[in-house]
């Protein structure tokens, strides 16, 4: 009986680390990152509430065959008050190479500042750190338009054929 729950256990560990693994498409991992800022790197002003308040340029790689649309979460987990979320954007084309500075493709969902589309870093003090994350998912979700981060995961549930994240930092000067 303890061997036969080893074995479940281990079946369930090697199937969460298959689900979990980053996505490959021809033996390349899925990513995304932007001209704006490197991994881990600070986020230019232009791009948060001390700037423009754009988002910023983005681009897309290697998104596994078989995608039918992407999703793109961005969230800071460093927020006061929990998880801020700062963008929620979803029905992207699979065949998009990015996008650019400024620019609303697909269907924008509803931030933690209640509006449809982005908003950027604003921490209220101390560095936060923002995570891009982008989706590729094997169905169009067809979500009305202003869904929440938590209605786009619950719709995204079973359907990821890949994932991977860029993270970028932001301090206010005061």
């Amino acid at each position: 009986m303890h061997a036969l729950k080893l074995i479940r256990i281990g079946l369930l560990a090697l199937a969460l680390s298959a689900a979990c693994a980053p996505a490959e498409s021809g033996g390349a991992r899925m990513e995304i990152k932007s001209p704006a800022f490197n991994q881990g790197a600070m986020i230019p002003a232009k791009y948060t509430c001390d700037g423009a308040d754009v988002s910023p340029p983005l681009e897309f790689a290697q998104i596994p065959s078989g995608s039918q649309s992407l999703a793109l979460i961005c969230d800071d987990p460093d927020a006061p008050a929990g998880t801020w979320v700062h963008w929620v954007c979803y029905d992207l084309e699979p065949s998009l190479k990015g996008l650019k500075e400024g620019e609303r493709a697909g269907v924008q969902g509803l931030n933690d500042f209640h509006k449809a589309g982005y908003g950027g870093p604003c921490p209220p003090s101390g560095l936060h750190h923002y995570h891009f994350k982008l989706y590729a998912l094997d169905r169009r979700l067809e979500l009305a338009p202003g869904a929440t981060k938590a209605a786009l995961e619950k719709a995204m549930h079973g359907h990821v054929l890949g994932a991977t994240e860029l993270v970028g930092t932001y301090a206010r000067r005061r």
